[in-house]
């Protein structure tokens, strides 16, 4: 089986790339798409930017026309499966999946898609896996991590910044959001190496994980 698996960052690609290999099986293959933003699902299905500027909801309508177009040419013993993977940040989960599927049922050939929400952020995923935060950062804050919830409306970052960063979230955020994006990846390419996808404590990643085991 073949994944097309699009995501709305580039951190979160870093650390995808490393946590499907985890996932699937030695015969599958897989590609990940990191665009630059999750932006917002047009009202009348027509992109509002220009393609080249990768925001994923804006062009979400035409990149699952074109999937649906591209997976009907795979065969059949091979077929291929879309895999949007998106944060919830402080969306409503049930209606933003409804919007969703909106989308994808407005598809003809609709391709085989499976929608996969972060709660509350990518590095929610991160968090589900303290040993391996530990791992790769020795001196993070015990008191934060043990404090945090797994899959909470927290500001979720910004509990991994405060375990990890030096000054914590303030710190980091005082830099302006390019540099909180250069810091989220770098803790995707340092920690999900190290991760164990089979005790990872996040409800939402467990849920990513049994949706491509399901498939494989």
């Amino acid at each position: 089986m073949h994944f097309e698996i699009l995501v709305e960052d580039q951190s979160g690609k870093r650390a995808l790339d490393v946590l499907i290999p985890k996932i699937i099986g030695a015969q599958d293959t897989f590609k990940v798409r990191g665009y630059k933003g999750i932006g917002r699902i047009p009202k009348d299905l027509r992109p509002r930017t220009q393609a080249n500027r990768r925001i994923l909801l804006d062009q979400l309508p035409k990149l699952l026309r074109g999937f649906g177009q591209t997976f009907v040419n795979y065969p059949a013993n091979y077929p291929a499966v879309l895999f949007v993977v998106c944060d919830l940040d402080d969306k409503c989960l049930k209606r933003f999946r409804q919007e969703l599927f909106s989308v994808l049922h407005a598809c003809n050939p609709r391709p085989d898609t499976r929608f996969c929400i972060a709660i509350e952020e990518g590095e929610a995923w991160l968090l589900g896996d303290i040993p391996a935060i530990k791992a790769a950062y020795p001196q993070a804050k015990d008191s934060v991590l043990n404090g945090y919830v797994n899959d909470s409306i927290c500001g979720t970052w910004e509990v991994l910044a405060d375990a990890v960063f030096p000054g914590g979230s303030k710190a980091l955020a005082g830099g302006g959001w390019q540099a909180v994006g250069r810091e989220k990846s770098i803790w995707a390419t340092k920690i999900a190496p190290l991760m164990d996808v089979e005790n990872n404590a996040s409800p939402s990643f467990q849920y990513f994980r049994g949706k491509m085991r399901a498939l494989i």
